[in-house]
């Protein structure tokens, strides 16, 4: 990647290093991460930073569209439509696999999209307890970024928490999500709680009265005004929860982002995106005929989240095998083919996928791009059970020096 930060790294990289850099980071958060952080960043080189940049705004302008939009709200299910959705989503994320182009240079094609909050707050901390480990290292000892459209650390946690809290108390907000401590993103909710004062809570520690609902905090009764939602709906279909609303009931608060963004922009949105690069992809109930070379296909469910269910390497009868009446929820997209240009210090190859992160906050029309995080893969796909046993995998950052020009 950004080959002379790449080569004074390798040549600095010890497992001892690795050790500090992730015990300062869970030392700092007071917790230990359940998912595993990789032994290196992702040096960004500013040519890849501005074709991601580039693609991702774009795309998102282009998702953007109110007509669209509207077309994509049939994906809501009717018992899951909340009220008061806003113009467009607080928060959006493009995940692109890192390839090449036809001319040969490094670049990024789509593998999903999401109207859905990530690790936003994690990423901060991340990057400063990687830099703390850099500081000794000829070379490498300045400072780094991962911040878009001019952001530094103070006005990008300035914008996160004004997108978060409004106007509100941070008490008066929660983030919201199934069993926090036990979600392997809890991680990422103290992160937040530390940047925004916003408490992670599960549904069992709301109260409801009327159209309003209400937590408890050191023994005083607090309305909660908003709710930055972090709940996945395929996870709480599985999960024996009681909420104290429904879904499509209206109620005296505000989203962040609203719920209905789950399904408005997500992989059921790819096959309307036409950009160079998005893969070409298919709604399974929309396929006239299979096509004969499956190879260069995978198949994804539409509203799963982490890599569940996905087919690598398609076949006939993995088609065949998802009924008439569930089609409609599967699409069939074009294989990418990652490209492993993130050398470790034995030669070998990692291969990564890069999400772009964008965040509305309340004085913004539209979405502005302000982070990524990187997951890096060894394996067929980049999540947990295909990268078992690898080192050089799991979750990073892709930064560069702070002082390059912003994209």
């Amino acid at each position: 990647m950004h080959q002379e930060l790449r080569r004074l790294y390798n040549a600095a990289y010890t497992p001892a290093l690795y050790q500090r850099y992730v015990s300062r980071l869970e030392s700092t958060l007071g917790l230990s991460i359940p998912f595993r952080i990789a032994e290196t960043p992702f040096f960004i080189p500013r040519p890849l930073r501005q074709r991601l940049a580039t693609s991702a705004r774009e795309i998102v302008a282009q998702i953007s569209r109110p007509s669209l939009i509207e077309e994509m709200k049939r994906a809501i299910p009717a018992h899951l439509d909340a009220p008061g959705i806003d113009a467009t989503a607080s928060c959006i994320q493009v995940d692109f696999a890192i390839c090449r182009n036809a001319d040969g240079e490094l670049d990024g094609k789509v593998v999903e999209l999401q109207g859905f909050p990530s690790l936003y707050a994690l990423m901060v901390f991340q990057t400063e307890a990687l830099r703390e480990e850099l500081r000794g290292i000829p070379g490498l000892d300045r400072e780094y970024s991962l911040y878009y459209g001019g952001h530094d650390r103070a006005s990008f946690v300035a914008k996160l928490k004004h997108a978060l809290v409004l106007d509100h108390a941070p008490e008066e907000v929660v983030l919201l999500d199934i069993d926090p401590p036990n979600q392997k993103t809890y991680c990422d909710m103290i992160a937040t709680q530390r940047l925004c004062g916003v408490d992670p809570i599960g549904p069992e520690q709301l109260e409801r009265e009327g159209n309003k609902l209400f937590r408890r905090k050191d023994g005083r009764r607090i309305q909660v005004k908003r709710i930055y939602n972090r709940v996945v709906f395929d996870e709480l279909a599985k999960v024996d929860v009681k909420l104290p609303f429904q879904w499509n009931e209206a109620l005296d608060l505000t989203w962040c982002p609203h719920p209905n963004w789950y399904w408005i922009w997500s992989k059921y949105t790819l096959p309307h995106v036409h950009h160079p690069a998005v893969p070409r992809a298919r709604y399974l109930s929309e396929l006239e005929k299979i096509p004969d070379d499956l190879s260069n296909y995978v198949l994804k469910p539409l509203f799963s989240f982490a890599g569940t269910g996905v087919k690598v390497d398609v076949t006939a009868e993995d088609i065949a095998a998802v009924p008439e009446s569930e089609r409609g929820g599967w699409i069939l997209q074009e294989k990418i083919t990652y490209v492993p240009a993130l050398h470790m210090p034995d030669g070998n190859g990692v291969k990564a996928e890069v999400r772009m992160m964008f965040l509305r906050g309340p004085d913004d029309v539209e979405p502005q791009l302000v982070l990524n995080l990187v997951r890096l893969s060894r394996g067929k796909m980049i999540g947990v059970d295909h990268n078992r046993d690898l080192d050089w995998v799991g979750g990073s950052i892709g930064i560069w020096p702070a002082d390059e020009e912003p994209v």
